[in-house]
C-alpha cells in the first residue's frame, strides 16, 4: 500500500515514518508540509500538490495539529484516498461525525489513531477485567510539556487541547478496557492566564456499569514521567498499566513488560481495515474531553513560560 504523509513534525518523524518504512507491505511515497523537509522523502507544500505528483498514493496519514485536520481529511476523502488520522481524530465531535459520514459516502476507510490502545498490556488487561467485578479505576497521566512539545504553542491555542493532548491517550485506553464510553460527572481544568487550553485537569467519571473513575492529568511533571492506570477489582485484586500500557502488573507483580510497537500495530490495523472495507473512527475518548469542558470548573492559573 502506497502512503503519503501530511504534516512532517515530531510525531511523523518519530513514529509514522519508521512504522511505515519498517513494514514490507507499506511504501512511503511522499510527504507534504508548508515548511518541513525529511531526508530521502519527496516533500510538497500541499496535499493537492502531493497527490497530483503521485496519483498512485492510496492512503494518507494526517499528522497535523488538530485545528486544521478537518479540511485536509475532507480533501483526501473526496479524492478517494483512505485516511489515517493522528489522535485526536478531529478538533470537535461534529468534525469527526462529518468525516465518518463523508468516508461512508465515498467508500473509503478512515482510522482514528488511538495509538495507546495498541500498547502491549491493553488487551491482556481487558481480558483480565472481563472476568472480574471492577470497583474503581484511577488514571495518573503526568508529563513535561516542555520535553514532549518544545516550542509547540498550538497545543495551548483553541482546539489544541492542552493537557488533554496526552490525557486523551489514557481515555482511549480506559474506554477500550471498558468496551464503551464513560460519563463525565465533574472536572476541574486549570488554564494558564496566557493560554486557551488547560495545563492540568482532574476528572470524575463513571463507566457503563457505574464504575467510578478518576483521572489526574498534569503537563508540568518534572523528573520521572507517569503514564499509569490503576484498576481495583472485588476481593482485593488489583491491576496496573504503567508506561502507557507497556508494563502490566497484577496484584503488585509485573506479568508483562514488552517493547512498545504501537504505531507498527496501528498501521497493520489500518491495512486490515482497508482490505475489509471498514472504518474505525471511535469518538468516545474525544467525547469525554468535550464533556469535561462542558461540566468542568475552569480555573485561571499563573502564565505558562516555555
Amino acid at each position: 500500500m502506497k502512503i503519503g504523509l501530511v504534516g512532517l513534525g515530531k510525531i511523523a518523524v518519530d513514529q509514522h515514518i519508521p512504522a511505515i518504512r519498517n513494514n514490507p507491505r507499506l511504501e512511503l511515497v511522499a510527504g507534504c508540509s508548508p515548511r518541513s523537509e525529511v531526508e530521502g522523502l519527496d516533500v510538497y507544500r500541499s496535499l493537492d500538490e502531493m497527490l497530483q505528483a503521485h496519483p498512485e498514493i492510496e492512503a494518507v496519514a494526517i499528522c497535523t495539529p488538530p485545528q486544521v485536520r478537518q479540511a485536509i481529511a475532507e480533501a483526501a476523502i473526496a479524492a478517494g484516498r483512505h485516511v489515517f488520522l493522528e489522535k485526536p481524530p478531529a478538533a470537535t465531535l461534529g468534525e469527526g461525525e462529518a468525516l465518518q459520514a463523508l468516508a461512508e459516502a465515498r467508500g473509503v476507510t478512515v482510522l482514528a489513531g488511538w495509538h495507546s490502545r495498541f500498547a502491549p498490556g491493553v488487551e491482556p488487561a481487558r481480558a483480565w477485567m472481563a472476568s472480574r467485578s471492577i470497583e474503581s479505576i484511577r488514571i495518573e497521566w503526568r508529563e513535561n510539556v516542555r520535553q514532549w512539545h518544545p516550542g509547540q504553542r498550538w497545543i495551548f491555542e483553541p482546539g489544541g487541547m492542552g493537557v488533554f493532548d496526552p490525557g486523551i491517550n489514557a481515555l482511549s485506553i480506559v474506554t477500550r478496557l471498558l468496551g464503551g464510553g464513560v460519563v463525565v460527572q465533574g472536572a476541574e481544568l486549570r488554564v494558564p492566564s496566557n493560554c486557551n487550553e488547560p495545563i492540568q485537569a482532574d476528572l470524575r467519571m463513571k463507566g457503563g456499569h457505574g464504575t467510578p473513575i478518576e483521572a489526574h492529568f498534569d503537563f508540568l511533571q518534572e523528573g520521572v514521567q507517569t503514564w499509569s492506570i490503576y484498576v481495583a477489582a472485588a476481593g482485593g485484586e488489583t491491576l496496573a498499566l504503567h508506561m502507557g500500557g507497556k508494563v502490566m502488573e497484577v496484584n503488585g507483580k509485573v506479568v508483562l513488560d514488552e517493547p512498545e510497537r504501537e504505531y507498527p500495530r496501528m498501521y497493520e490495523h489500518f491495512a486490515r481495515l482497508i482490505a475489509a472495507h471498514r472504518s474505525d473512527l471511535d469518538m468516545s475518548p474525544l467525547r469525554a474531553v468535550a464533556d469535561a469542558r462542558l461540566v468542568g470548573k475552569h480555573v485561571s492559573v499563573e502564565p505558562f513560560v516555555e
